[in-house]
Formats: structure tokens, sequence, C-alpha cells
């Protein structure tokens, strides 16, 4: 029912790009759920620790409230920061789960196998990372290159791509998100431009958006969708081909995303030290269940296909 992602396991890399109500405490940089025992104030002891990507925050969130109503006897504490803070974590032992909105890389791995850590990666949901721009602009849809070449900042003006005469206001995630790793590994394929805005928080970056008619930023799905699939104000949503050859699609359609169709899907991620047992694997499994992947839906993002759920099932994970 899990994935072990080491040198000689790593078959699921190839399955990545196959595939809300926002809830933020602060900026997301902290965010924590802690119950309290049936009808009393005391808080729970020994709660699981979850840290990590900002992407999976507010939808882990979720998931956790939704379980303890079904397990009030358990207490889960779930904190933002970015995938790199989470998989920091997660090496120093400092936190049960390590939330990832990307794979962990060799250095990592190597760190965390000098800590005694064996890094667990358990896919829970699929993301469509949409590219985003001010509504004002009268752009429907983009290329991968064309994406690319505005974030390493070979296209600085809206007019290079039929639009109006408007310097482009490109928005990014700073290094120790995931999301800014899986977007220039997989988008930009190439550093990213001097003049991106570096934000601290997903939320941030739907924010500018907003706010700025000539910008342009890269968010995970589930923060500009409620759960009827309604795009949040003064946002348009990019239809995205992967080449000029190919036609554009939206993260907005979920067939468009498992298939694989829309070309910047990935898979979600949360790291373990070792196969979870216990509560956290009580807690995974409800993650995993019918029940949980609804919860993914109302969040915004969608669930696993039958592939990852198979893997999941040959692993012990899921039974």
């Amino acid at each position: 029912m899990m994935f072990v992602f080491t040198q000689q396991k790593n078959k699921l890399n190839t399955g990545i790009m196959n595939f809300a109500k926002i809830k933020i405490v602060g900026a997301i940089a902290i965010s924590a759920l802690l119950v309290t025992a049936c009808g009393g104030s005391q808080k729970r002891q020994n709660a699981i620790q979850i840290s990590g990507s900002d992407s999976e925050v507010n939808m882990v969130q979720n998931l956790a409230e939704a379980y303890m109503k079904k397990s009030p006897e358990q207490s889960i504490a779930v904190t933002g920061g970015g995938s790199g803070t989470g998989i920091a974590a997660l090496i120093n032992q400092q936190t049960d789960i390590a939330n990832s909105s990307r794979m962990m890389n060799k250095t990592e791995y190597q760190q965390a196998r000098d800590q005694g850590v064996e890094p667990v990666a358990i896919p829970f949901a699929i993301d469509g990372l949409a590219v985003i721009i001010n509504h004002e602009l009268p752009i429907t849809e983009l290329t991968i290159d064309q994406i690319s070449q505005i974030y390493k900042g070979s296209i600085t003006n809206w007019s290079e791509l039929g639009g109006p005469d408007l310097p482009i206001t490109v928005y990014g995630r700073q290094s120790n998100s995931g999301t800014y790793v899986y977007f220039r590994d997989n988008v930009v394929k190439a550093d990213y431009t001097n003049n991106m805005r570096n934000m601290n928080g997903t939320a941030q970056i739907v924010e500018a958006v907003r706010s700025d008619n000539s910008a342009i930023g890269y968010v995970g799905i589930g923060y500009i969708v409620d759960k009827e699939g309604k795009v949040a104000d003064r946002l348009s949503v990019l239809n995205v081909a992967a080449d000029a050859d190919s036609p554009a699609y939206s993260p907005l359609n979920k067939e468009n995303v498992a298939s694989g169709l829309y070309p910047i899907s990935r898979a979600l991620y949360q790291f373990t030290n070792g196969m979870p047992e216990g509560r956290m694997l009580d807690f995974i499994r409800f993650e995993l269940s019918p029940e949980g992947q609804q919860v993914v839906v109302n969040a915004g993002y969608y669930p696993l296909g039958q592939s990852y759920m198979d893997e999941l099932k040959e692993m012990g994970i899921i039974e």
C-alpha cells in the first residue's frame, strides 16, 4: 500500500504525470490542528506530527479533521512551511509525516540514511498544477514552451503573446517549496528569471495575481477552486498545450488531469520513516479510502487513479 522510493525502487517516478476552500491560519507557515478529549479540554498527547508542503497543508488539514471526527481519541497536528521544510523535519526525526509535492532528491535520501531514516513515499492525491493570470488579461492558453520562456525571462511583455503592451509580472514560490522545484524542473527546464517575485506561500501568489493586472503565477489547483469547481474571483486559469502542435487542455477538467492530457499534472506525496504502523497507518489508510479521497476532491484536488491504488495494495498500505 506504500511506495518505497529508494534507488532500487523508483517505478512511480514515471507515473507522476498521470494525476477548497482555503483555510489558512496566518500565512500558512504554521497551521496546527490539536483535538481535545471527548467532552473535555485536555489536549491529547503524542499527536501525529505532519509538516511540509504548502500545496498540501489545507487538504491534509481537512483530512485530519475528518479522521479525528471518526477517531476522537487521536490527535493530529498539521503545519506548513514548504516541502523542503517537511523533508528536513523527517530527516531530523522531528515529524512523523512529511507532506511533499515533489519527490525527495538524492542528497536528501543520503542525508536521511545518514540519520538512520529510511524514507517511504506514499502518493495520496493528484494535482493539476494551474497557471493563473489576472482576469483582465485576454489570454486563454499557452504552450509549455511559452510558459518556460516567461519564467526564464525570454518573454517579458504580454504583447509578445498577443496580449496588451504590458510588462509581465512573474510570481512564483521560494526555493524550499516543492512546487517551485517541480515547476522549474518540469516546465521551465532552466533557472528562473531573476525578476520572478518569490512568494512565501501559494495563497500569496493567488492574492498577488488577483491584484496585479499584468501577473502570471503557478498554484496547486485546490487553492483557486471551491468544491463546486468555481474559480476564485479575478483569476483566469490558462489552458496549457504540451507543444505548438498539440491542443491546449484545462486543469479544471478532472479527466484532462487523470488521463495526462493536461501536461502539468503531478502526484502529491507523504513521506514516512519506514513503513507506517499503528495509528499513523490507520490515518494514511483513511486518506486513501473512498471517504478520504472524497475529502481530497472537496479540497479541489483529484483522487488517485487505479494504477496508484494497485501499487499501494501491492506494497501493503491498503488491503
